[in-house]
């Protein structure tokens, strides 16, 4: 490979969220930790190369997108989904959650019901409930080892809903909705006036031959009823440069939502962000991601050969996007979602994502990240078994 996916890089002491917050969540600081999405794979070279050009620039003042900016993710999103964009139909946003709280303010009220699809990313619940909104839970439903939605359900519970919330490709299942699906969605929603906000963070990191499809360009029911989210921050490992985009075909809603983050100056963009985002959505960009997933994909599939082979009880849900694996432990038989958390941090020294706060149907589970050079993802293994022989599961 052109690129070191095996290299380690010491984070601990660089105010890591990932590394030096495990004392304060899990009251020790000896552990592998897999929890947090993002890498521990360098960010890019091409990348850094052009956030330290407008370091050189000597003043880090008020900034404005350029053309370089549009016109890499206009090009990149006809290459890769075969979605046709123009410029005014793309507005900056400072990272997915702040623009589902933005989205949440201009297009509903307090009181309103927002549809999710636990378990699912635990901000599509906080955010609701942080504005005043009520939740209604379409919980999605296991079969043959993955993740689909209950169409039933949602006949029922989305009349009333302003919006719902979709995770495409779903995070922490690692599901890439396929057209039947997300058009199915598309008419229950546009039926029920139900708003669709599509967060498309890990669009890019669909492993092939599957290929992402975005909600919007599903159907001109989905086009005309849709919110789309997309940035290269966890694709590219940048996600402390907040660089985010939204994305509004239909004139009247792009208006209502590109206003109300103009009027509230909350679409302004970060002097690194623009120039990180345009050089992310390059070839070059093109030619790291592939063999990023290339590497990951062999993690992914070393990880679910160990468990078969050494901790059966704990089975993975193979994703077919993103480095996030969602671990299956309800066969371990402990008595309490605690106990499974102890289990993992304090028995197998592992700091992972605890199931329960994706909602729903996230009891006895956790969720492992495997963006981490090879060495790390072994050793964390060799950690795992260690501790599942000594309790004789």
């Amino acid at each position: 490979m052109k690129y070191d996916f095996d290299e380690i890089v010491e984070r601990r002491g660089t105010q890591s969220l990932k590394y030096d917050t495990e004392t304060k969540l899990w009251g020790r600081d000896d552990l592998l930790p897999l929890w947090v999405a993002d890498m521990d794979f360098r960010t890019p070279p091409f990348i850094m190369e052009a956030i330290n050009a407008k370091m050189q620039q000597g003043i880090l003042g008020y900034t404005v997108p350029d053309e370089k900016y549009f016109r890499s993710f206009i090009d990149w999103s006809k290459r890769r989904y075969g979605m046709e964009l123009k410029r005014e139909e793309i507005h900056y946003i400072p990272g997915i959650v702040p623009g589902i709280y933005m989205l949440m303010n201009a297009l509903t009220s307090p009181g309103d019901k927002v549809m999710i699809q636990p378990p699912v990313y635990h901000p599509f619940r906080q955010v609701t409930e942080a504005t005043g909104r009520q939740v209604v839970n379409n919980r999605l439903k296991i079969e043959d080892g993955r993740y689909v939605m209950d169409y039933e359900a949602m006949e029922r519970d989305m009349p009333g809903c302003k919006l719902i919330i979709l995770c495409n490709p779903h995070n922490p299942g690692g599901r890439v909705w396929s057209e039947g699906e997300l058009s199915r969605l598309a008419d229950i929603a546009a039926k029920n006036g139900t708003l669709v906000i599509s967060d498309e963070i890990h669009a890019d990191m669909t492993f092939p031959p599957l290929r992402h499809l975005p909600f919007a360009a599903v159907s001109a029911a989905a086009r005309n009823n849709a919110v789309t989210l997309m940035a290269p921050t966890k694709t590219f490992n940048l996600p402390g440069v907040v660089s985010s985009q939204v994305i509004v075909f239909d004139d009247k809603l792009r208006e209502k939502i590109f206003s109300y983050l103009d009027n509230n100056h909350i679409g302004g963009g970060n002097v690194f962000g623009y120039a990180a985002a345009a050089a992310a959505y390059s070839p070059e960009g093109e030619e790291w991601l592939g063999q990023m997933l290339e590497y990951v994909k062999g993690s992914i599939s070393y990880i679910d050969d160990f468990l078969k082979n050494n901790t059966p009880k704990i089975k993975a849900m193979n994703p077919e996007a993103s480095f996030l694996i969602f671990l299956d432990c309800r066969e371990l038989g402990l008595a309490s979602q605690s106990d499974i958390e102890s289990f993992f941090a304090n028995d197998a020294h592992l700091g992972l994502n605890t199931g329960v706060m994706f909602g729903p149907g996230g009891e006895g589970w956790m969720r492992l990240n495997a963006a981490s050079p090879r060495s790390i993802i072994e050793q964390a293994m060799k950690n795992l078994k260690q501790a599942y022989d000594a309790r004789r599961f």
